[in-house]
């Protein structure tokens, strides 16, 4: 079953697309949010880092035993994901996927259980060590900046952003939402998770969300990425023609141009 969201969530959904932005991933081409000036575009990290044999060793990261897990590390246990490609997404019982295409082609898929929301977002990273108290701290620097606020906490995933994002409200006005930033550094990946809403404040409101984040599978591929890319999350075309895109269209349609926003209920 498909269907569109409700203005409320949508809405909530559109300020979490943004929020995201503070740390700074920008997609290249100047898109990246206004609080991101000074922020050095994410491509000019590093080069790719190469894959053939003879590159000097170094262990790898290690996907986490109990999830997020990497592609190769995926446990036998029945669970039910939507393949968006690069993401394997577990979809919790009473929950909803939406997925958005923005305007630069991104895809950004948002779990919602409640009154809670999970956006979700994977970039890959060097073979060597991991991003997230790198992007912490950006993040908590883009906040502050823009009249926010971030400190760090522990959480379920190791070191967290607790997290007051200013948005604008239907009346115009900037309000300070309460926010979560929760990260893992995988092999050669690093996995973002917004926490919004209820999932925010709220333990038991957050709980099948972080089931979500932890159930959550990452398929880097082997290809050379430059660290922070983001890795490419697809409409499924099965998806598309259930929310009523006619299988000719599915079957030509292009990420860049902006598409539907798709809800599937479990």
């Amino acid at each position: 079953m498909f269907r569109r969201l409700r203005g409320d969530k949508r809405r909530r959904a559109d300020e979490a697309a943004e929020d995201v932005g503070v740390e700074a991933v920008d997609d290249g081409n100047g898109n990246g949010n206004d609080g991101d000036d000074g922020q050095r575009d994410v491509r000019e990290d590093t080069a790719a880092e190469p894959e053939e044999a003879g590159h000097e060793a170094a262990e790898p990261l290690a996907a986490r035993p109990d999830g997020p897990y990497d592609e190769t590390d995926v446990p036998d246990d029945g669970v039910d994901r939507l393949d968006l490609g690069g993401l394997r997404l577990l979809v919790p019982d009473g929950g909803q996927i939406q997925l958005e295409v923005t305007g630069d082609g991104t895809v950004l898929p948002t779990v919602f259980v409640g009154d809670g929301a999970l956006q979700v977002s994977a970039f890959a990273a060097p073979r060597r060590s991991g991003i997230w108290a790198e992007v912490r701290a950006e993040i908590a620097g883009s906040l502050g900046e823009g009249g926010g606020s971030a400190a760090e906490a522990d959480g379920p995933f190791g070191t967290e952003l607790r997290a007051a994002v200013p948005v604008q409200s239907p009346e115009g006005e900037v309000v300070l939402q309460p926010a979560r930033f929760v990260g893992v550094d995988g092999p050669r990946w690093f996995l973002r998770g917004l926490l919004t809403g209820a999932a925010a404040v709220d333990e038991a409101a957050a709980a099948p969300l972080e089931d979500a984040f932890r159930g959550t599978v990452v398929v880097r591929g082997r290809d050379a990425m430059a660290p922070r890319d983001p890795i490419l999350v697809q409409v499924p075309r099965d998806v598309l023609e259930a929310a009523g895109m006619p299988a000719e269209d599915a079957e030509q349609f292009q990420p860049f141009d902006r598409g539907p926003e798709i809800t599937e209920v479990r």
